[in-house]
């Protein structure tokens, strides 16, 4: 073993040595070297003489995540499949059978299948079981199961899967799928765009533009653009995307390091579509990252009016790094700042409390910046909107039904209940959500709140303790006292519930464009947007125009 472990882990640490002695590492060198040659020897030594068989690529996958897990939740290791899958998170192409797939313990899930691809060709419907791919028993198969189901374009997979409860057999036929950074755009009114953008891929700016052009060409004289749950991506597309509304030459982002050569720029390039159009952006708590860049700056510039809740809070920027064999390193170089020069980052990674979790920004330590019209604007949590929407903030009852799929697994058995809606959409009556609180009741889904863990763990630790009989009155007053603050809760927040369910709904029978076509009606966030965009004093009057 040790010859083979000398080619291949000896030779690229001295690489590794080698350079570190170039960078801003220098004065550090020696402790990296000796950190280096203990993993170095520890490696090796427990690969040798430990008791039954090692894997030693397992073992250092492990190792390294861990490792890097310590820092931030953005520095991460990417072996040979990771980076595959990585790559098809940028680019939003990839063969296999179009559905988005959760794995739960020895569940495999289709959460949502888009259209006219292979699983929906295939008759797969959100909340079916995948229990076998191929000879591969799911409960039996540890690794990536969703692996199983890429491949070359037309290779046929034989699956096994339940639906609510009985088996079905299916076959899917692997095709080429692209998943759009813009998955709807259209026109809301006879003057107003709408446009979603759902993430940041390669193709993101492109197909903003496109809908942007085709929208002005349909006679929309306004636009809102829908950033709400866009995770974020590519740094360059949201640099882009600005371009589309600002001049040649504005900053848009600047970064910040420890190392001077990651500290740099960014400005517009290309000349715009329209710097005029009014533009109204709608933000959430899961907007983050290229979504904050984008409303950040514009807000920052007075180009767009932001109406929401305050987004995520990323404000740190990755850079993928190329390793040896095939594996890669994306790593968090510096922090983002907009154009007034604040950093919209909420959690502090390197000062973490007792238990290693990062600390968010306390809010009477935010900074105050300015915008270019002279508007007051902060740091340290994420963009704050112009305009805040109570409606568009999560509940935290709602934040744990998401978690425990409570809404998810319901919305399932109202499918298969009320199979021939068709075109219709799902309303939620009282009698419906009453019929959702006994659903939860009656298959025991735990909202896992944090004040529940902790009950539970007390819990667990008396059992340990033996002394769980002694508290055992008091804890089943607790849990009772708990239970009850939840039913409360869910009749206090039942109109934020129902929307949720009836937006789940309407994707099970019409799929996402049935749900966006849905918003440009209904949708109250969007319904303020508009009115904004036609109430020109007031929109001038929020941008100091």
């Amino acid at each position: 073993m040790y010859p083979y472990f000398k080619k291949k882990f000896i030779i690229p640490v001295a690489v590794a040595g080698m350079l570190f002695v170039g960078t801003s590492f220098k004065e550090d060198f020696f402790e990296i070297a000796k950190q280096i040659e203990i993993f170095t020897t520890l490696f090796k030594a427990v690969n040798t003489n430990y008791v039954d068989e090692t894997n030693p690529g397992d073992l250092m996958d492990k190792a390294i995540k861990s490792m890097l897990g310590s820092l931030d939740p953005y520095t991460v290791y990417f072996n040979e499949q990771d980076v595959v899958n990585f790559k098809i998170n940028n680019t939003g192409e990839y063969t296999g059978i179009g559905a988005l797939i959760s794995r739960k313990k020895d569940r495999l899930v289709v959460r949502e299948p888009y259209k006219n691809y292979p699983a929906d060709k295939a008759g797969l419907k959100a909340g079916d079981e995948i229990i076998q791919i191929g000879d591969v028993l799911i409960a039996d198969f540890k690794d990536d199961a969703s692996q199983l189901l890429k491949g070359t374009k037309n290779t046929k997979i034989n699956i096994k899967y339940l639906r609510q409860g009985k088996p079905f057999t299916t076959v899917l036929v692997l095709d080429e799928v692209d998943i759009k950074s813009v998955p709807f755009y259209g026109k809301i009114d006879d003057k107003t765009g709408y446009i979603v953008l759902a993430h940041f891929s390669r193709k993101a700016s492109n197909e903003v533009k496109e809908a942007l052009e085709k929208l002005k060409a349909d006679g929309a004289t306004q636009i809102v653009l829908d950033l709400r749950g866009n995770p974020g991506g590519l740094l360059n597309e949201a640099i882009d995307i600005c371009n589309l509304f600002v001049p040649k030459n504005e900053v848009i982002v600047t970064t910040k390091s420890r190392i001077e050569k990651h500290n740099n720029t960014y400005k517009t390039q290309k000349e715009p579509i329209d710097t005029q159009i009014p533009l109204a952006i709608l933000v959430n708590g899961r907007s983050a990252s290229a979504s904050e860049i984008v409303s950040g700056a514009l807000q920052d510039l007075d180009r767009a009016v932001i109406l929401g809740s305050r987004s995520f809070g990323k404000g740190l920027v990755q850079r993928s790094v190329d390793l040896t064999y095939g594996t890669q390193l994306k790593v968090t170089i510096s922090r983002y700042y907009t154009p007034s020069g604040r950093c919209i980052q909420a959690l502090d990674y390197a000062h973490k409390d007792k238990n290693g979790v990062a600390q968010k920004t306390d809010a009477k330590n935010y900074n105050a910046f300015k915008t270019r019209k002279g508007r007051t604007v902060y740091d340290g949590g994420g963009v704050l909107p112009d305009i805040e929407l109570e409606e568009a903030k999560t509940s935290a009852i709602a934040t744990a039904l998401i978690k425990n799929d409570g809404v998810f697994d319901y919305a399932t058995s109202y499918y298969y209940k009320n199979p021939n809606l068709g075109d219709k959409i799902p309303t939620i009556t009282d009698a419906d959500y009453s019929a959702f609180k006994q659903y939860l009741k009656t298959n025991k889904i735990t909202f896992d709140t944090e004040t529940e863990v902790a009950l539970k763990n007390t819990l667990a630790a008396a059992k340990n303790e033996k002394i769980d009989e002694t508290i055992a009155p008091e804890y089943q007053q607790l849990l009772a006292a708990l239970e009850k603050s939840e039913t409360t809760l869910l009749d206090k927040n039942q109109k934020e519930i129902k929307n949720m369910i009836q937006e789940e709904l309407i994707k099970r029978y019409q799929y996402q464009e049935g749900l966006y076509q849905f918003y440009i009606k209904n949708n109250s966030e969007i319904k303020r947007a508009v009115s904004v965009l036609n109430n020109q004093t007031e929109y001038k009057t929020i941008l100091k125009m």
